[in-house]
């Protein structure tokens, strides 16, 4: 019994010890994708929410909606005047990890995020 109790135990730390740098490259991902949504701060501003609401938020809207936006912009299928060159700048995970980002915050009933 106590060496059944051994080898559950032993494969709870190996399964723990393979979950470490999973977590690990969710850190480092979500550090990415705010150095990348930070590119954003000066058109839809630092928290997805643009000053005097000039533009829409950022900030809570559904991720896919946000990927779709951009790859529409990436694509040329979306006419702008700035997101197309930088939406061209982007790899598909990095418009992935930005709008999970933005995704993920939430506007508050004042228009700014937390």
């Amino acid at each position: 019994m106590a060496h059944l109790s051994r080898l559950i135990g032993g494969m709870f730390a190996v399964s723990a010890l393979f979950a470490l740098p999973a977590l690990a490259g969710a850190a480092s991902d979500n550090k990415l994708a705010q150095r990348l949504a930070a590119n954003c701060a000066s058109c839809h501003g630092t928290a997805g929410v643009a000053a005097a609401n000039t533009l829409p938020p950022l900030a809570g809207q559904p991720k896919d909606s946000i990927i779709a936006s951009m790859q529409a912009f990436k694509s040329g299928t979306r006419p702008s005047t700035v997101m197309q060159q930088l939406a061209k700048g982007y790899t598909d995970e990095q418009i992935g990890l930005i709008a999970g980002y933005f995704s993920g915050l939430k506007l508050t009933e004042a228009g700014g995020a937390k």
